[in-house]
């Protein structure tokens, strides 16, 4: 795209650098008396070459917006300056005015300057609000098709956001902003091994996600008016999903909160997870690292791949040891799943030194209490 751009401004200017050349050699400026003419033609044909060249190569990006709100308020002004015109030859010869054509032409002039200041300031000012009822304009990227669902880090290390793909339940884009992948590569290359695990698992995710050719993902570069002035990875994911109309997946539930709050489109997979009941079985057999102590006694907290925590009865004492456990309960909230067991017993090291649990079918658990980092 680059490429073609810089062609076509090439192209540009062998045209511009043909007119001139042709009507620099016509029989009207040639001369001592098409002089005037020479001159008025050089320097006022370079002159608004270079200017509309040297607007459209230093235009920032972001400023594209406000460089077309400002051209559209331009065309107004002239539209409506040119409708005014003749009321001012009307008023001038029904009130007898006596102004000579110079002065009139001269109201004229300042009219037209003044009428299109305003109206370029008032679009400038409020570009994002303005719509007109025939034709319909709106100052705001128009989403065409499916609204896109854009990722943040809790929701990719998540996972689940994949499986729903891959079960046809969701065709939506997907969209990963650039700024949620320097965050999700800033969490594996932390010195913390939990987060980095984290971090690595997202990574690992968002590739198998990538390698699926039946979902439509895309890692956006693209510079968002408004989001590099915010602080926060949370506010500049709100911003940016306000600007292309898209929705919010996440597992985050302040984030969630602040969303809606903000009038921010968003689907907590918790809460999906929730509407659908899928829960842990009590009974099921399942394996865990307890990590840390729990908040009461005789109580080891462990966690899963993907986040979710484990309590574990009589698992205090057993910091860094595989246990096998047995689910008493499960609790599954907005903020994520909460599972309960009880200690059975220490899962055992096969000879290829994976943990096994002999004729044990391990439970499946898949969501977090707040992968957000």
């Amino acid at each position: 795209m680059s490429k073609l751009l810089w062609i076509f401004r090439t192209l540009f200017v062998i045209v511009v650098v043909a007119v001139l050349l042709t009507h620099l050699s016509s029989k009207e400026v040639s001369g001592e008396v098409g002089r005037a003419n020479f001159y008025a033609i050089l320097w006022i044909g370079t002159g608004l070459a270079f200017i509309t060249f040297f607007v459209d190569v230093f235009t920032p990006k972001k400023s594209l917006a406000a460089l077309a709100g400002m051209f559209f308020g331009l065309l107004v002004g002239i539209f409506v300056s040119w409708a005014l015109a003749p009321v001012l030859d009307m008023v001038n010869e029904i009130y007898r005015l006596g102004l000579a054509e110079t002065a009139i032409q001269a109201v004229k002039w300042i009219m037209g300057v003044c009428i299109c200041y305003l109206t370029v300031s008032i679009v400038m000012r409020t570009k994002d609000d303005v719509r007109f009822v025939v034709p319909y304009v709106e100052f705001a990227k128009q989403t065409k098709g499916s609204r896109p669902l854009v990722l943040d880090t809790s929701a990719i290390i998540d996972g689940r956001i994949a499986d729903l793909y891959q079960s046809k339940l969701f065709d939506a884009p997907l969209v990963v902003p650039r700024f949620v992948l320097a965050e999700l590569q800033l969490i594996a290359d932390s010195a913390d091994k939990l987060k980095r695990n984290r971090g690595r698992r997202g990574l690992d995710i968002l590739k198998r996600i990538q390698s699926d050719t039946t979902i439509d993902i895309e890692i956006d570069d693209e510079v968002v008016p408004g989001v590099e002035e915010v602080k926060g990875v949370d506010q500049k994911l709100i911003v940016f999903t306000k600007h292309f109309n898209g929705r919010l997946a996440t597992t985050d539930y302040n984030l969630t909160k602040v969303a809606q709050v903000r009038e921010v489109d968003v689907m907590n997979i918790n809460d999906l997870a929730n509407s659908l009941k899928t829960i842990a079985l009590p009974g099921e057999i399942m394996e865990v690292r307890i990590i840390k102590p729990g908040e009461e006694a005789e109580q080891g907290i462990g966690y899963l791949d993907d986040g979710t925590m484990i309590v574990v009865e009589g698992g205090r004492n057993k910091i860094g040891r595989d246990l096998i456990i047995s689910i008493t309960s499960s609790l599954q909230t907005s903020a994520g799943k909460m599972i309960f067991g009880k200690f059975e017993g220490f899962a055992h090291k096969g000879n290829n030194g994976n943990d096994r649990t002999p004729n044990r079918r391990p439970a499946v658990a898949s969501t977090s209490e707040n992968n957000k980092t």
